[in-house]
């Protein structure tokens, strides 16, 4: 990723035993990027070994959750070697595995879109509070790419196979109040209460034993199988698919502000 287009910002709050982490990249509607997700992965770190923090928020700035993966950036990574591709795939990977493996109970709270790697984000979530207006996507295969962080997973542990398939297949998007009645997002708000509604809950969950609800987290990881191996099989398919003429035209056509055309052999 290109330090100079790097732009966005973690921001990190204590409210009595909850932390708040704010994804903030106004231009990008909260895009992912590399200090981000470092700033993401110290803070869970500290979380982790605060016995102050019961429960943790994560949250977008200005009315969006997160626009996803920085496209700008991947359209060039199709000319990168497939080492160097997959190493970024890493940085995004590594923080997912740190929310995962987090002891402490992490609540996201979706404003807007939710899209690609921000739908994945929030996935990797143990809980969703979501505005009845926010918006999500899987959106990878609009433009050619296969799911990563975790998406794959989450999804295929959570929804019947038709509506996991239609996700996958189509990209979304899919209300709110629909992903509620499949259990994937716990609580629908009002606009802009997601977080107010968030916070307020995670206060009621720090107040319970950390340690237990640490154990229970551990025990729900081991219950699904191997979240780690998925994590890995996605990256390999992501770097293929990134290589592949598919992911050139979608990107295109993104920016382009046209329908791909995806030529058939």
């Amino acid at each position: 990723m290109n330090e100079r287009q790097d732009t966005g910002r973690m921001t990190v709050e204590r409210q009595g035993r909850v932390m708040v982490l704010t994804m903030s990249d106004a231009g990008t509607r909260n895009a992912l990027g590399l200090r981000m997700m470092a700033a993401g992965r110290d803070a869970l770190d500290e979380a982790t070994h605060d016995p102050g923090i019961g429960a943790i928020v994560l949250t977008g700035a200005d009315g969006a959750f997160s626009s996803g993966g920085h496209l700008n950036n991947l359209y060039h990574h199709g000319s990168r070697s497939r080492s160097e591709n997959r190493d970024g795939i890493e940085r995004f990977h590594g923080w997912v595995r740190a929310m995962r493996e987090c002891p402490k109970p992490i609540i996201a709270a979706v404003e807007g879109p939710a899209a690609g790697a921000g739908f994945s984000l929030a996935l990797a979530c143990d809980l969703i509070v979501a505005a009845e207006d926010a918006n999500f996507l899987t959106a990878y295969v609009k433009v050619g790419l296969t799911s990563d962080g975790g998406a794959s997973a989450s999804l295929a542990r959570a929804l019947p196979p038709q509506l996991y398939a239609e996700l996958m297949l189509t990209g979304g998007p899919v209300s709110p109040a629909r992903l509620h009645a499949a259990g994937i997002v716990n609580r629908v708000t009002a606009p802009g209460r997601a977080l107010p509604e968030a916070v307020t809950w995670a206060e009621t969950i720090a107040d319970g034993p950390t340690g237990a609800m640490g154990r229970a987290k551990k025990l729900m990881e081991l219950a699904y199988g191997s979240f780690a191996t998925q994590l890995a099989r996605e990256s390999d398919l992501f770097v293929e698919a990134l290589h592949h003429s598919e992911a050139k035209e979608g990107i295109t056509a993104f920016f382009e502000k046209r329908p791909p055309v995806f030529h058939k052999r």
